[in-house]
Parts: C-alpha cells; sequence; structure tokens
C-alpha cells in the first residue's frame, strides 16, 4: 500500500495586511497559513506517509518576499530531511508569463534539494526516479499560453492557437503518458489545472474561457489510480463512487470572505493496485469568518438593527467578521461607525461595508417601456440612478459590451467580430 498526502493552493502570503505579531512582526493572517501548513508536514511526518504531492500555488504571486520563502523552505525541508519524496507542482501563481523568468519554486530544482521534485514541464516520472517508489506520476504544471506556445516552438509549430487547441495539446501529452504507463505499478496524474465539472467557492462552474480546462473523461481514465488537483479553492471530489478519486483539496485557508462556507482540507490517500484507492479527508482547523448583512428600512431604529446584527462577544471573538449595511443614501449620517466597531472589538477584524442607495428613479419618456430599451441604452439609464462616476463609465460599458455581444452573437462569431474590426 502506497500512503501520499495531497495538499494545494497554500499562498502562504495572501493577507499581508492588517495586524502584526508582536514577536515575530509577520501579519498575524500570514501566521494562520503557516500554521495550516505546520499541520500538513507535521501530519506527514508523524503518520509516516511515502510521497507528499502539493499541487501548486505556494505564494500569493510570483514574487513573494524573502522572508516567506524561507519559511516556505523550512516547511519543505523538513519532509526531505525525512526521506519523504515531495512532488512541488508549478501553479499559475507560482509563474511568470514572461518566457524564461524562473518560477518561485526553483531554487528546489537548482539547488537539487534530495527528496524533492520540481514538476514545471509536462512528465512522467517512474519508480527510479523516486528513490524507488513504487509509483508512476504524471505531472501537469500550470501552462499559460507562452509556456504552450514554446512548446510549440519546440515542435516546430506556430504558437498562435485557441484555447481549444491548447487543451488538445495538453490533452494529447497526457494520454501519450498513460499510454506508457506499467500498468502493474500504480498510477497518479498531478495538475495545476480546472478540470470541466469543478466548481468554484462561489459556485460558478468551470468553463471554457481564459483557464485551460481538462475534460472531466481524461482525468478519470481507468489507467489512472488518483488525480491530485491543485487551482480550485473549494474541496471536491469530480468522481464519487468511480473507479478512482479525482480531487481538489481545496486551499489551506481561507483566502477572502467568497470561501466563508468552505471547510479547508488536505488529503491522506492510500493506493493499492486493482483496488479501491481510500481518502480521507482532514480538516485544518483555521481562521473563522463570519458575515452579516442588515437592509436598513426605519430611519428611526438605524443604530438598534445594526447593533443587534453583531453576535455577542465571545461568538465573534477572534474571527473575521463582516457587516454589511445597505440603506438610503440620506441616512449615511445616521450610522454611527465608533459605536459598530466597539460593539464587534472582539473579533480579529471587522470589515465594514456601506452600500448606500440612491434615491434616484429611473424615468422614461411618456409611453416609453423597459422592454423598449436595448441593453446598452437601459445601461446607460441604470448609470443614471447609481450616480456612477463618468470616469468609471466608460470601463463598465466596455465589459457589458463585450458579455451582451458574446450572449448575442455567441463567442465563435463574437471571435470574427472582433477580427474584422482590428
Amino acid at each position: 500500500m502506497l500512503k501520499i498526502l495531497h495538499f494545494a493552493d497554500a499562498h502562504i502570503d495572501m493577507a499581508r495586511q492588517g495586524r502584526r505579531d508582536p514577536e515575530t512582526g509577520l501579519p498575524v493572517r500570514v501566521m494562520d497559513f503557516f500554521r495550516a501548513l505546520d499541520t500538513i508536514v507535521e501530519t506527514a511526518l508523524r503518520e509516516n506517509v511515502d510521497l507528499v504531492i502539493f499541487a501548486g500555488d505556494a505564494y500569493r504571486d510570483r514574487t513573494p518576499a524573502p522572508t516567506y520563502q524561507r519559511a516556505w523552505g523550512r516547511r519543505i525541508i523538513r519532509l526531505s530531511d525525512a526521506g519523504i519524496q515531495t512532488l512541488l507542482v508549478v501553479g499559475n501563481h507560482d509563474v511568470s508569463p514572461a518566457a524564461g523568468r524562473a518560477h518561485t519554486l526553483q531554487e528546489f530544482a537548482t539547488l537539487q534539494v534530495p527528496n524533492v521534485h520540481v514538476i514545471s514541464r509536462p512528465c512522467l516520472l517512474k519508480p527510479e526516479d523516486l528513490n524507488g517508489l513504487p509509483v508512476q506520476v504524471i505531472g501537469i504544471p500550470w501552462l499559460n499560453r507562452s509556456g504552450l506556445a514554446a512548446m510549440q516552438a519546440e515542435g516546430g509549430e506556430s504558437g498562435e492557437t485557441e484555447n481549444k487547441e491548447l487543451e488538445e495539446m495538453i490533452s494529447d501529452v497526457i494520454e501519450g503518458f498513460l499510454d506508457d504507463l506499467d500498468p502493474q505499478i500504480p498510477a497518479v496524474l498531478t495538475s495545476h489545472i480546472s478540470v470541466q465539472g469543478a466548481v468554484y467557492g462561489n459556485e460558478r462552474s468551470v468553463m471554457l474561457g481564459k483557464d485551460l480546462v481538462l475534460t472531466a473523461s481524461l482525468v478519470k481514465d481507468a489507467r489512472l489510480d488518483y488525480v491530485a488537483l491543485g487551482h480550485i479553492h473549494k474541496p471536491q471530489d469530480l468522481n464519487p463512487g468511480g473507479h478512482h478519486p479525482v480531487i481538489y483539496p481545496g486551499s489551506i485557508e481561507r483566502v477572502d470572505f467568497g470561501e466563508i462556507e468552505d471547510e479547508k482540507r488536505f488529503v491522506i490517500a492510500e493506493i493499492e493496485k486493482d483496488q479501491p484507492t481510500r481518502v480521507d479527508w482532514r480538516l485544518l482547523e483555521g481562521r473563522v469568518f463570519m458575515s452579516r448583512s442588515v437592509q436598513l428600512d426605519n430611519e428611526d431604529t438605524i443604530m438598534a438593527e445594526i447593533l443587534a446584527a453583531i453576535p455577542n462577544a465571545e461568538k465573534i471573538k477572534d474571527a473575521m467578521f463582516r457587516l454589511i449595511l445597505t440603506y438610503p443614501r440620506d441616512w449615511e449620517a445616521l450610522i454611527e461607525e465608533a459605536r459598530i466597531r466597539e460593539a464587534a472589538k472582539s473579533a480579529f477584524e471587522l470589515h465594514l461595508i456601506r452600500r448606500p442607495i440612491s434615491s434616484a428613479r429611473l424615468r422614461l419618456p411618456e409611453g416609453m417601456l423597459v422592454a423598449d430599451l436595448l441593453p446598452a441604452e437601459l445601461l446607460e439609464k441604470y448609470w443614471e440612478t447609481t450616480n456612477t462616476e463618468f470616469e468609471d463609465i466608460k470601463g463598465l460599458n466596455n465589459l457589458a459590451g463585450e458579455i451582451i455581444r458574446a450572449v448575442e452573437v455567441g463567442p465563435e462569431e463574437d471571435d470574427l467580430l472582433t477580427e474584422a474590426s482590428a
């Protein structure tokens, strides 16, 4: 039996602002991410796992501060020193879009850190590549257009390709690796990529667009025994009850309020050839996020309603707390922010979101109905009622125009229209 620990999307320096720890000088929220990472590393050591797979995105962006690189490095070195084979997949936050630039995990490859393997190009790792570990791993890092163009250039092809063609390229590469697998040895696919059918934390299904998307059928290929994915922060198995799990473990700590409902997890998988893969989801106890919304309708009870919406001090203690207030714009002066902050002072942070509503109403010429207006005309009327700044309207209209055009003519026709206008 092979025991694998799988995690992804660490983003250890995502929350670089806010309250700082007096001893280390680091943002306390960054230390939340460090604690989650420590839990994962200590679990790998305590349970003597055979293989650790990190499926991409170590940092917030591709230029992490040396302090955070040191923190990440110290934890990976603990795995290396314990003799645990560790795979680091390069994710989209780890790599520069400019060709030839080093990625954030480069030092592990450059210094040839023992037992640590950086997956920065598509590859098939055999047992001899993993210190004799009886497993085969197909590794696919995040591949942007420039990276795929470079792959094409090496093959003598043009780099000007549409998403569909790029996706077909990746699929062909994976199919080739699948054909090269030894059927007697367990096989794992790991990648930092979107897969059709996956759902983001805000419940949006992955759609074809800027991201390259693998087909669900490819990752469910029966020649695989486990698929370790990264990139999507919501934990999920895309093949429940199937031949093998296809898993996004999710991010290790809540990045923002968009993940308020998501539990944070990592995975321990036990793999045996010709046996169902066993998956144990491990919970990470991260910082609690809470949110309340208040629609203010009575001018005389504004503060009473707001204060009643704030949970008691014990319940919000050390939590990230968001309070969203919606009210008529001319009641702005009646909201006493100092009293609100005093009532929520036990929270780790209070995010006070004000959403004033303009009293302006949409007025149409006599005899005209809303249904008579084109979408762009209706949008212009909407800007009038919201008092949107003039300099913001142009950019918003451009974005809205792209959406409206794509809906009306379809993506293929839209590409033709764009080329024609160019």
